[in-house]
């Protein structure tokens, strides 16, 4: 069914997937059930709240969009809560701003990457510097403090073998749609609650990728130990995550906040997955 969403109701998809996430155990990052990293939950809400209309507003370009959103969310609430959010759903945003049908939109996402401009590429190298995650450092070839002289998607084939998020643009968000997507959509089948649903995502994602968040600020064998970490505690939350497996995964929350490492790639994709999964109910939803 193709549909056009109105830029409100998209909004409203973002900041529901974020307080989602936010209501789920996710080892090692921050959520009701233990803060950590000098972060509260509130903050991530807060962030969320003022980038969504920037996200969603008809007429801005992918990069204005992710640039305006970083902003705003840092003027909110003082850090870098939600980089790797923004550039994950600002592009899924975008697909919504003319009509689409649901089983297209990762043809339509496709596209929509593919004519990234060096201009998209400007307005994120202006986020990505004014947020400043961990571990940035510089780089060679398209390093975010210099300007920018090629697309944004080139920018992130440059990237993409260091970098989760960049390799996401480079494969229309493969990751999303072939791994996380389906297995999210099991889960909000046969788990006890939406919240353990996502902590499934959170889990799977962990055990199935080195975290390229730790990996920049610890190493790649820091990540590849949290990594087989999540993989040996795969009873408590295969097939999926269960009430009586929280205290497994809060004990290992714990471990991983007391040595300072934060799974943020990880994150980023839970929310964007269920970001893109509110969008799909949404197309698929009557016209109202």
């Amino acid at each position: 069914m193709t549909r056009l969403l109105a830029a409100h109701d998209v909004a409203q998809a973002f900041v529901a997937a974020c307080r989602l996430e936010l209501s789920a155990l996710k080892p090692g990052n921050v959520h009701v059930h233990a803060s950590g990293h000098g972060m509260q939950p509130s903050d991530f809400e807060r962030a969320a709240e003022a980038a969504a209309p920037h996200i969603t507003t008809p007429g801005l370009p992918v990069g204005t969009r992710i640039r305006r959103a970083v902003e705003a969310s840092f003027s909110t609430v003082g850090c870098n809560t939600n980089l790797g959010i923004v550039l994950l759903c600002a592009p899924l945003a975008y697909t919504t701003s003319e009509p689409v049908d649901g089983e297209a939109l990762r043809d339509r996402l496709a596209n929509v990457l593919a004519d990234l401009s060096q201009n998209d590429a400007a307005e994120t190298f202006k986020a990505i510097a004014r947020a400043n995650p961990g571990g940035l450092g510089h780089s060679e070839q398209a390093d975010v403090t210099a300007p920018a002289e090629i697309t944004l998607l080139q920018a992130m084939k440059i990237a993409a073998d260091r970098d989760r998020i960049a390799r996401a643009y480079v494969t229309a968000y493969a990751d999303i749609f072939e791994i996380g997507l389906p297995l999210y959509e099991t889960a909000l089948r046969f788990a006890e609650t939406p919240e353990l649903a996502v902590t499934t995502l959170h889990m799977h994602y962990l055990s199935r990728f080195p975290d390229t968040h730790i990996a920049r600020k610890f190493g790649p064998e820091t990540a590849l130990h949290v990594q087989n970490a999540a993989r040996a505690l795969a009873p408590s939350w295969q097939p999926v995550a269960r009430t009586m497996s929280l205290p497994d995964l809060l004990n290992f929350d714990a471990q991983l906040k007391a040595e300072g490492i934060n799974p943020g790639t990880t994150a980023d994709f839970v929310v964007a997955t269920i970001f893109t999964e509110k969008l799909l109910a949404l197309l698929a939803s009557p016209s109202r």
